[in-house]
Parts: C-alpha cells; structure tokens; sequence
C-alpha cells in the first residue's frame, strides 16, 4: 500500500441537478413506505428548465394496487415533489417549486420481477436483481470514512447550513466542493488544493457585466472561511491552492443549467473514489433492492470491522441474483492492515446478520420513510438518528471480537 500520495474526492449539494433528482426519487420511496411498508418501489427522476419527470415501476398497497393508482395518490405525489424541490430553496425564473412542469409515469411492477422478489410459500423472498456491492471503511476519520469525501461533504453541507439560516444570502443552491489531501506515511496531514463552484445571486462574480469585486470578495473569503473552519487546523495554509468559482461566473444553476438524473452521483454517495462501487445507485429504490440493502450492511459490516481494531481498512464485497435470497459470495479485503485473516472474517459476518434481502432489511429497519436523509450528502459516515442510517451504528463490535477470538 502506497504512503505518500496525493488523493481528491468531490461532492454536491442538496441543490445540484442530479441530487435535485436523488432527493425527489427518495421522497417518493418514503411516501409509498409510510403507507406501505412492503411497497415497492423504483423511481428514476429526470429534472430539467422548468420540468420534473417521474417514471419506474411501483407497487404498494394504498398506493399503486391491480393496475390502479389508489384514490388521491397522485396529487399525494405532485405535492411531494413541489414540497422537495421547495426545501431545496429554488424559486428562480429557470427552476421554480410552484410553475415547473410536471409529468408522472410511474406504473406497476413487472410480474416477472414481482414472482422472483416476493416470499411464497416455501420460497424465502429473493434478491430485487442481481449485481455486486461494496461496503468501505477506514480510520482516517471519526466517522470511518475516507477524509477527502468526508471534509468535501462537510463544506457544502456548512454552505447549505448558511444559505438556508441567511447567514450566506448571496448563496443559491447549485454547488460543488472538491478536496485534494496530502498523505504521509498513509495520514492525511495536509490540504494542497480546494475547490468550490457555488451558484450566486447577481454581481457575485469575478468575471462579465454583472462582476463586482466587493462581493466577489465577499463570496471568496467566505468561502475560504469555510475551509478553514471545516478542515482540520493546519490542513489550510498559504501553500494550499484555491479555487473558488473558477469560472469566474455561476448565476445559472440547478436543473436550469444542467439536465439531472437520478443515480448519477454513485460515487459522491459512497466512498469519492477510494473504495469500489458495484455500479448500482440507491437513491428512489425500495430496500428490497439489494443495490441499496446490500451496499448499506455491506458498510454496516465493514465499519465494524474497523471499528472493533481488526483492521485501519476494510473492504467487502457481496453478490446476488435476482430471484434468490443467500448471496453467491462474500469477499474481505482489509488491505494489509488487519489483525486477523480475511477468510475467518468471511465466515464469521454472515452468522451475525443474515444478509438475505429480509434479513437485512429486519436487522437494520430499512422498511420505513427514512431515505429523505440519504439523498444528499451522502449515504455513509452519517450518524445514526433512531431508526436513520442504522448502518452507521457500531453494535457489533463485542460480537466481532468475540467470533474472531
């Protein structure tokens, strides 16, 4: 393993077209969950100029049942995705929660994949379709994530914090952060570039007929305020390279300045490149997709792992097929850091969580409204509310130890 290099990770926040798109596809999956908690569900989101388009395959009793949309379910639906874009903050000419235009095409679940996922009889319900996921985590940072996607997810999430509150009014929702750390001896000791591109009112800009140097300040040293307070003391220095809005200009944003869609920011949502990713998204997919279970228990598992010292990294794979319940493989990699053998570790996880699709759901409570909070900023190093983001909980480290002694 190298122990010196450089590494980036990027982020975007809750206003970025394709987080817009995330964030509405999960608002959907909590609405048919807290009228059903079997329901299915799997939303894709288109988000462009003053349009939202829903379309997937649903299924849920009081919700979408013999081809027929329940009475008010689809008012229900426009209201929830007015209300998410409404949260959000945009109220701009391009992109506006109240007079975008809205198109709905959801419709019911192919029987085909129903007959594979559902429990009958002697048959244990299986896997939402196949595909391989990854679960990470690392001792670099409090929350066992890896630093660069950690500190890049935390400026944006202050940046938000601020626009929202006023403390940042010349702030608009549209923004992304990158972080690029120097490691020594495998440490993150210091930043050696940032950037941020965030939308701004008016005049906030540096470069054409609107620019004023005032507030273009006024955005950049708040902006580099931001660094310094979210990153570690002495990770910022005047050696550390800058960018902010290094276009110069960035008033058009949102779904008005890009086209977004739902699960094309897999690897903010995960680990910014530091870990394998299976290659399916989470966002708008009930829990009976193993796309979104397993990755979580995959996490689950992993963070344990570092968690209980038995190793600095720990990477796992799991893989199913659709239709049927027990994954084909489980694979550590604790990346030549561990204190115990990979194959111990391979035999011991799935004796502490059945990790069938109903099994983890049951084990981490994945058949409730909860996916809200997911959609932006990322779905791991989080921490755990009552019944959100279970996976980030730590319960398994007397056991782990205990079954690997």
């Amino acid at each position: 393993m190298r122990q010196s290099f450089l590494f980036t990770s990027e982020s975007v926040s809750e206003g970025h077209p394709d987080k817009v798109a995330d964030q509405i596809s999960d608002a959907i999956v909590d609405l048919f969950l807290s009228k059903d908690p079997q329901a299915r569900v799997a939303c894709e989101t288109l988000t462009t100029t003053n349009k939202v388009v829903l379309a997937g395959e649903i299924r849920g009793k009081g919700v979408y049942e013999n081809d027929a949309w329940a009475p008010g379910i689809e008012e229900e639906i426009e209201r929830t995705v007015r209300e998410t874009v409404k949260r959000i903050g945009y109220e701009q000419d391009g992109f506006h929660w109240q007079t975008f235009d809205f198109s709905n095409n959801l419709h019911g679940q192919s029987v085909h994949i129903a007959q594979g996922v559902d429990e009958s009889g002697n048959k244990d319900e299986g896997a939402g379709d196949q595909g391989i996921m990854f679960g990470y985590a690392t001792d670099e940072t409090p929350g066992l994530m890896p630093a660069t996607l950690y500190y890049s997810h935390k400026i944006l999430e202050r940046m938000a914090a601020d626009r929202h509150s006023g403390a940042a009014p010349f702030l608009e929702p549209d923004a992304k952060s990158q972080v690029t750390l120097h490691y020594e001896n495998g440490v993150p000791v210091k930043a050696t570039a940032l950037v941020v591109s965030t939308q701004h009112k008016p005049g906030y800009c540096e470069i054409g007929d609107k620019a004023d140097a005032a507030k273009y300040g006024e955005l950049r040293d708040y902006v580099k305020g931001v660094f310094t307070d979210v990153l570690p003391d002495g990770f910022v220095s005047d050696e550390t390279k800058l960018y902010i809005n290094p276009t110069g200009t960035f008033e058009i944003g949102g779904p008005d300045g890009d086209a977004g869609l739902t699960g094309r920011k897999i690897i903010v949502d995960t680990y910014g490149g530091a870990a394998p990713h299976g290659g399916g998204a989470f966002s708008g997919k009930d829990p009976t997709k193993v796309d979104r279970s397993a990755a979580y228990v995959a996490r689950y598992l992993a963070k344990n792992v570092v968690a209980a010292g038995l190793a600095k990294r720990c990477t796992i794979q799991l893989s199913y097929a659709i239709g049927i319940a027990e994954p084909l493989s489980v694979y550590v990699d604790l990346h030549g850091t561990g204190k115990v053998d990979e194959a111990v570790l391979e035999e011991a996880l799935p004796k502490l969580v059945r990790l069938t699709p109903k099994g983890i759901r049951e084990h981490l409570k994945l058949n409730a409204p909860i996916y809200s909070k997911t959609a932006a900023y990322g779905h791991f190093g989080r921490e755990p509310e009552g019944d959100t983001f279970t996976w980030e909980k730590t319960d398994l480290v007397d056991q782990l130890k205990a079954a690997v002694a």
